[in-house]
């Protein structure tokens, strides 16, 4: 059976910026990649999840790799002659556990605060329209 090819796409100038990006991560990063590589070199189109993913409505997949608290991802496709072509590699920015817990707590306390403001509101408009009709 013939193996994939792992091609990186390289700009007009010349330049095959997912490489530079590739190597410019950690050796932990770049032996993760290298492992789905690999896979990809191997199983072709039949790997998928948790490795690589399809982005719905394209032809594009992204490769996935977790280290530590980071997310990394390549976008790649399939193109004749057995080949995946890498286009553009990014870490996932990610929020602290602790910035989402403050956030939903916030937002829960303003719920509970307006909902308190429109009980005082209607509070005050009865009052008001009963003394009206005396």
């Amino acid at each position: 059976m013939t193996q994939w090819k792992i091609e990186f796409y390289q700009s007009k100038s010349g330049n095959p910026v997912v490489y530079d990006w590739f190597l410019a991560q950690s050796a932990k990063v770049k032996a993760r990649f290298a492992q789905i590589f690999a896979l990809l070199q191997d199983k072709g189109t039949s790997v998928g999840m948790p490795y690589v993913r399809p982005i719905v409505n394209t032809k594009l997949y992204e490769i996935r790799v977790e280290q530590s608290t980071n997310i990394y991802r390549i976008f790649y496709f399939a193109y004749t002659g057995r080949r995946f072509i890498l286009l553009h590699g990014f870490q996932k920015k990610r929020t602290a556990p602790s910035e989402v817990s403050s956030d939903i707590g916030t937002e829960q306390e303003d719920a509970e605060n307006s909902k308190k403001r429109d009980r005082v509101s209607r509070k005050k408009e009865k009052r008001v329209s009963g003394t009206r009709k005396a």
